[in-house]
């Protein structure tokens, strides 16, 4: 394949790591404070919410409403060319994170709407897994 039509690779560090592995192994996971309950994406060393420090990995249901999105017409680097019309979109997870994400299975902005449900459909690209959505309740 050429480089140029490949989506660049996520950077991963010890900080990410656990984020990346879960989404390989088909969850995914979200950071979790063991001093305050709150739970944020993406992953810091401190609680975003109280700065604490005791922070553990927690498996998200996967499921969450759609915030807002954006449709791209241009591809801004040539992996995305064929992909015209494509969405990008801010979806809040049931447990509280918010992440930017993929649609699956729309045309454009066919179907998406504020507070629309979506459920979690993980999708390989290239080597990496990557946490998109699908509205809840198309076929998969």
């Amino acid at each position: 394949c050429d480089a140029m039509n490949e989506l660049p690779a996520p950077t991963i560090d010890d900080r990410t790591r656990p984020y990346w592995e879960g989404l390989a192994q088909g969850v995914l996971r979200v950071q979790h404070c063991a001093a305050c309950g709150h739970d944020w994406l993406p992953a810091r060393d401190a609680c975003p919410n109280c700065l604490a420090t005791e922070i553990e990995w927690r498996q998200s249901s996967g499921r969450g409403r759609i915030v807002s999105w954006v449709v791209y017409h241009v591809a801004y680097h040539d992996a995305l060319k064929d992909r015209l019309p494509y969405n990008v979109t801010l979806v809040e997870l049931d447990e509280g994170p918010r992440l930017l994400t993929n649609i699956l299975g729309v045309k454009g902005a066919e179907g998406l709407a504020v507070g629309r449900q979506v459920e979690l459909k993980i999708e390989q690209e290239g080597s990496t897994a990557l946490a998109r959505f699908r509205l809840a309740g198309a076929v998969p």
